[in-house]
C-alpha cells in the first residue's frame, strides 16, 4: 500500500487494495494518476495498447465487446480516458478522428456496433448488424468529449447536428440514453441551448421514473425494460461531478441521499459492484475497477471524504 494512505480502513485505501488485486493496468495506472500523484505518461502507454492499425481502440477495452476490432464504444471509453489525464489533443486525437470518419453513419454519426464485431463475443444484449443505425449512446459522449477539448474536425460538424436533433426530440429513452445526452450537453459549444435542452430532458427523466431518488423505495420504481433486476440509475449517474448541467435535476436532499447510498455501495474487498446484466465471468472482474474509479471520482469531486 501507498505511504500516503492514511488508514487501511478509509474507502480509498480499501479501494486502493482492491485495484491492485484486481484491475487491469490501465485502471492500475488511472487509479495512481488520480490518487497517489502518478504521472499522465503511464497512462497513455498502458491505453495505447488497446489501438489498433486503423486507429480506434479494441481488445475488450469496453469490457462488454470481446475481441480485437476496434468500435465506437471502445474508442468512447478511450476518448474518456485521455480526457480524464488532460491528454485530449494532438496527433493522436486527430487519428481517432479519422477511424470515427470511417465507421460513421450516413447521417455522421457513430452505430452503437460496428458490424466487424461479429464472430467475437459480446454482450448478448447488444445485436450486430450489417446496416446499424445511428446511436446516440456512442455518439454523444464522443462530440461531448471532443468539444469540450476544443477539437475541431470536419467530422464533428455533423455528428453534432445529429446530437442535438436526437437529444431536443427525444420523448422516449433509457437511462444510458440520458447519460449519453448530458455527456453530450456538458461538453456542447452552445451552453444557453445546452442548458434549455438539458432542462427539458431532466423533467422527462423525472416524468418518466428513470431515475431512483430513493433507494429505499427501489421496489416501487420499475426497471427500464432490457435491465437487469435492480439495475436502477441514481442521481449521480447522471451528474458525476457538481457542475454538470443534470446536477440540476436534483435537490440538495435528494443528490445528498444518493451519495450516502453510493458511499455504503462499497463492498467488503474494497471495490464497488456492477449494477448491470453479467453475461460473462471476465466482464464483471474487469469492470469493477472502472466502477470502482468512477465511485471515488464522484465522491471526491462531490467533497465527500475519501
Amino acid at each position: 500500500m501507498a505511504e500516503n494512505v492514511s488508514s487501511p480502513s478509509t474507502p480509498l485505501a480499501r479501494a486502493e487494495r482492491f485495484v491492485w488485486l484486481t484491475a487491469r493496468v490501465l485502471e492500475q495506472r488511472l487509479f495512481e494518476y488520480h490518487f497517489l500523484g502518478g504521472g499522465a505518461d503511464p497512462v497513455e502507454t498502458a491505453l495505447a495498447a488497446y489501438r489498433n492499425d486503423d486507429d480506434g481502440f479494441g481488445h475488450a477495452l469496453e469490457p462488454d465487446l470481446r475481441g480485437p476490432v476496434s468500435q465506437p464504444l471502445h474508442t468512447a471509453h478511450a476518448l474518456k480516458v485521455l480526457d480524464l489525464i488532460g491528454r485530449c489533443d494532438g496527433r493522436q486525437v486527430e487519428r481517432i478522428c479519422r477511424y470515427l470518419t470511417k465507421i460513421s453513419t450516413p447521417e455522421g454519426a457513430l452505430p452503437a456496433l460496428h458490424p466487424s464485431l461479429r464472430g467475437y463475443p459480446a454482450a448478448p444484449w447488444i445485436p450486430v448488424v450489417d446496416d446499424p443505425p445511428s446511436a446516440l449512446l456512442a455518439t454523444g459522449p464522443v462530440v461531448g468529449v471532443l468539444h469540450r477539448n476544443e477539437v475541431w474536425h470536419a467530422w464533428l460538424f455533423r455528428a453534432t447536428d445529429y446530437c442535438w436533433a436526437t437529444v431536443e426530440s427525444m420523448e422516449e429513452t433509457h437511462p444510458y440514453e440520458v447519460e449519453a445526452a448530458v455527456a453530450f450537453l456538458d461538453g456542447a459549444p452552445d451552453r444557453p441551448r445546452a442548458a434549455a435542452a438539458a432542462q427539458r430532458l431532466g423533467r422527462l427523466v423525472r416524468d418518466r421514473r428513470l431515475v431512483l431518488l430513493d433507494p429505499d423505495q427501489a421496489a416501487d420504481v420499475p426497471v427500464a425494460p432490457g435491465y437487469a433486476p435492480g439495475e436502477h440509475h441514481l442521481a449521480y449517474d447522471f451528474a458525476p461531478a457538481p457542475g454538470s448541467l443534470a446536477r440540476d435535476w436534483f435537490t440538495d436532499e435528494e443528490m445528498e441521499r444518493a451519495l450516502d447510498h453510493l458511499v455504503a455501495l462499497q463492498e467488503e474487498d474494497g471495490g464497488w459492484p456492477v449494477n448491470w446484466r453479467v453475461w460473462a465471468p471476465g466482464t464483471a472482474l474487469e469492470s469493477r475497477p472502472m466502477v470502482t474509479l468512477r465511485a471515488l471520482l464522484t465522491l471526491r469531486a462531490y467533497g465527500r471524504p475519501l
